[in-house]
């Protein structure tokens, strides 16, 4: 096991803690060599220190973006593809929960930008390093949260519940976790898509669901479902065991051939009727691209 993914490049975001964090160090540890994309400077400084202790002299390396910001995803995007000349396996990973509605300076509203578009424009920008790498793959984080959720094209990034319409009632204060809820649907229609577009490269597209884990997501999200959550992780998994799934999408021989799906705990599930819509898919495709002025 220790040097399964010897030569391997592996891009990760967020892998300065939880789950991320815990995969990018045993991935190190298989001998993949590291790109982390963090927010924080101070977190990610430590996590590649601990990266260059848990494996010398392998050139673990790190790059700094706001993955909330288009200009920051495609200067990061950017940096990557021309730093590195193969990328092995790019995991997408970073996310986020907000308790109240955030727009970003693109008009795009947060938990949307940073779980979705930013998932959509990393993998557009490394497109050409992961296929001219291939068998390579893309894993994306998703989340069983999608099952509360469905995709209204007119209200894609939620606004009606962040303002206080039915839904916002509904779901008595958690119009956070329906706008998280939808953007972990996003995740699960964008690999589908994603899979069927790589068809025939030799890069396969998977996602998963970690569980409930005990890691600093969502605790400074606000709002009742981030409440909830405070609760919830006394019961909750150790991010080691959350990694378990992503670890094993990104490594292991079993899925080598395996695209499209969507697993938790090792093992591939059905998700939701929504997120199994394949029209619904290839039509989000197509707005994300709008929105993030990629072509689609």
């Amino acid at each position: 096991m220790r040097d399964l993914m010897k030569g391997q490049v592996v891009v990760i975001s967020g892998a300065t803690s939880g789950i991320g964090r815990v995969a990018a160090e045993e991935l190190a540890r298989r001998g993949a060599r590291m790109v982390l994309i963090a927010r924080n400077r101070a977190r990610g400084q430590a996590a590649l220190e601990q990266l260059r202790r848990l494996a010398p002299g392998v050139g673990h390396t790190i790059h700094y973006a706001d993955l909330s910001r288009l200009s920051e995803m495609q200067r990061v995007g950017h940096e990557i593809a021309q730093a590195e000349p193969r990328i092995d396996v790019l995991i997408n990973n970073a996310g986020a929960m907000f308790g109240s509605r955030r727009i970003t300076e693109d008009g795009l509203e947060g938990t949307f930008a940073l779980n979705h578009v930013a998932y959509f424009v990393l993998t557009h920008l490394l497109w050409e390093r992961l296929v001219a790498s291939a068998p390579a793959r893309v894993v994306s984080t998703a989340s069983s949260a999608h099952w509360v959720a469905g995709l209204d094209f007119d209200d894609l990034q939620s606004a009606q519940a962040f303002d206080g319409g039915l839904l916002a009632r509904v779901t008595r204060g958690g119009a956070g976790f329906l706008a998280y809820g939808r953007s972990k649907l996003c995740n699960i229609l964008f690999t589908r898509e994603l899979a069927r577009r790589l068809s025939g490269t030799g890069v396969t597209a998977n996602c998963f669901h970690p569980g409930l884990v005990d890691t600093r997501f969502a605790d400074r999200s606000g709002g009742a479902a981030a409440f909830v959550l405070r609760w919830a992780k006394r019961l909750a998994l150790t991010p080691q065991q959350g990694a378990e799934t992503m670890i094993y999408l990104a490594s292991s021989p079993d899925v080598a051939g395996v695209s499209g799906k969507y697993f938790h705990k090792r093992h591939p599930l059905s998700p939701s009727a929504a997120a199994q819509d394949d029209a619904v898919a290839a039509r989000l495709w197509a707005e994300t691209a709008k929105l993030a002025h990629r072509e689609a």
